[in-house]
């Protein structure tokens, strides 16, 4: 374990992460020190199989020698202008992503939080200019999550995350996703500018919505001219084998957000605007210090250039197996999600496997009552097929 001085004395790197940072993460005892795509090294010298990828952040792995390239190279050349300036890896990456998805507009964020941030902003300021002032109501779904900002808590529709932070900002209506008569009745009786959904409730316990259901609020919304938004922040950007979760379901919003795997490591949010709302945005009304940064954008241009029909093939295939090898499993109760999206249901509490499959060389995340996967995109068939084993071998009753 890494030791640091600090004075006359010795602190190894958790003594320093617990004396120095701020206490918001129950951290695992594991000290990443390096790795290469889906193996991950520690401080002791373990090495682990990667199920997690940073929270769905690390598309294609560990130190992914295209993705680093493509950092370096641009880090080479300028780090940094602000957004006072045009820049190459900007504006490419806006239009790769309005040419791969139909959308029309792209504002460049840090964060998934501040993708949904300007996308409330943009239903907001829509509705205002169509309907009037009033037309404010954001509508989102229970059991959902879009960030930690006040703003995004608010349109979070778990109870939990709202404690203690009060008053959270007003505005927000959560409906039970499934039912499409309540969403109707709620944009009946309220003045509604939008609606934010996930398409797979990542962090209520990788839950996918009913494609029946979906279809249905994009019609209705579209014909009631409601802007329909889509939380794209975890399952984008080729996680649920599509390039975005939606289009599994065949539905185009007006505006999709997404961060997390589309710069592959590195920190960025884009908020997409679709036709109807395309302009909605004008000088001064929105802005970000870091968004549209040379080097992040330089690294998602990385990314997205390899998210190909390919590779979507094989999220769809490795999924599958993923699926039909761990659903059924002495001590599995259930499997969902999409694509390298999975939640598994297991006999005993989801920590107690995660803790295990640790103990076995294997890192897994939990979300809810639920062992969360999330491999990178590209996992080797032999790293799968082993931490599907040591999932199983963790999941029986002892």
């Amino acid at each position: 374990m890494n030791n640091l001085t600090n004075g006359d004395c010795k602190m190894s790197i958790r003594e320093l992460d617990r004396q120095y940072v701020a206490g918001t993460y129950k951290r695992f005892p594991v000290e990443i020190v390096e790795g290469k795509g889906s193996l991950v090294k520690a401080a002791d010298g373990r090495e682990y199989i990667d199920m997690g990828s940073g929270i769905a952040v690390t598309s294609f792995g560990i130190a992914d020698p295209v993705w680093a390239k493509a950092v370096a190279d641009q880090a080479a050349k300028v780090q940094h202008t602000s957004n006072l300036y045009y820049t190459e890896p900007c504006a490419k990456l806006a239009e790769q992503l309005c040419l791969r998805t139909g959308m029309k507009k792209v504002f460049f964020g840090n964060s998934g939080a501040e993708a949904n941030e300007c996308a409330i902003k943009v239903a907001r300021k829509y509705a205002a200019e169509k309907k009037g002032p009033e037309f404010s109501t954001i509508v989102t779904l229970r059991n959902s999550f879009h960030g930690r900002t006040l703003t995004t808590l608010a349109a979070t529709g778990q109870d939990h995350y709202h404690e203690l932070f009060g008053p959270l900002t007003p505005g927000f209506v959560h409906v039970t996703a499934g039912d499409l008569d309540e969403l109707k009745e709620v944009c009946e009786r309220e003045k509604v500018a939008g609606v934010l959904v996930e398409c797979v409730q990542g962090e209520g316990g990788v839950v996918p919505l009913d494609g029946d259901y979906v279809k249905g609020a994009a019609e209705y919304l579209n014909e009631n001219d409601i802007l329909f938004m889509v939380d794209e922040v975890q399952t984008g950007n080729g996680r649920t084998g599509q390039l975005y979760a939606y289009m599994n379901f065949g539905v185009m919003p007006d505006v999709v957000s997404t961060a997390k795997g589309l710069a592959g490591g590195l920190p960025l949010g884009a908020c997409l605007i679709g036709e109807k709302a395309e302009n909605v945005l004008g000088f001064g009304d929105h802005g970000s210090t870091f968004g549209g940064n040379p080097v992040c954008c330089a690294a998602a241009l990385s990314i997205l250039d390899r998210i190909d029909d390919n590779l979507l093939s094989e999220v769809r295939r490795k999924s599958k197996y993923l699926f039909d090898t761990i659903g059924g499993g002495e001590g599995i109760e259930s499997v969902s999600g999409m694509g390298l999206m999975i939640g598994i249901k297991t006999a005993k509490p989801a920590s107690e496997v995660v803790a295990k499959c640790m103990e076995r060389g294997v890192l897994c995340l939990t979300a809810k009552d639920r062992v969360r996967l999330l491999p990178a995109l590209n996992i080797p068939d032999a790293l799968l097929e082993k931490a599907a084993a040591v999932i199983l071998e963790a999941a029986k009753e002892d």
